[in-house]
């Protein structure tokens, strides 16, 4: 069961995560470069994709933990240092998720849409009133949180990887 338990934990984590560390990581020079052409529909259109990308495989993630959880307690492990702090890390790299990159993500799209919706009617004071509510500091300060979000999912596959401490063996 515990062969069972953590290949569907690696697989759920490779098939979840995976895409939103990716997407997540598209997203800010997709919009850096929406945000440049206002007009430009493809650009807009990839930021949504990436943005739906996100949403979806942060909620099909859930999984991980709850398998992670079950191949622990089968293993004896939940007590292990290594695994608290991967814990741990995991909450903080969800936090900031669903705190700082998500919301983000939808403000800097809901920004350019507005954008344009006022190039669309013809009016190009409105495609600078929606620059001012969203601009490339926007997409710097996102980056910056999917870096946070990536560099904790990178810490955490190591740390399940290398399990310091751990007397189950590797």
């Amino acid at each position: 069961m515990n062969k069972f338990l953590l290949a569907v934990h690696v697989l759920a984590a490779i098939v979840a995560v995976g895409p939103v560390t990716v997407a997540a990581s598209m997203f800010p020079p997709s919009a850096r470069k929406a945000l440049a052409e206002p007009g430009d529909a493809q650009a807009l259109s990839t930021v949504r994709a990436l943005h739906r990308i996100c949403r979806v495989y942060a909620t099909v993630g859930v999984a991980v933990p709850v398998f992670g959880f079950a191949t622990a307690k089968n293993m004896g492990v939940l007590g292990d240092t290594w695994l608290i702090v991967s814990i741990a890390l995991t909450a903080l790299a969800a936090v900031v998720l669903a705190a700082l990159v998500l919301p983000r993500q939808t403000a800097l799209m809901e920004g350019m849409e507005g954008m344009e919706e006022g190039v669309g009617g013809g009016g190009q004071g409105a495609a600078y009133a929606g620059a001012s509510r969203v601009g490339p500091r926007d997409t710097a300060r996102l980056a910056m949180f999917t870096g946070l979000f990536n560099l904790l999912w990178a810490t955490v596959t190591i740390l399940m990887i290398v399990r310091p401490g751990s007397t189950t063996g590797a």
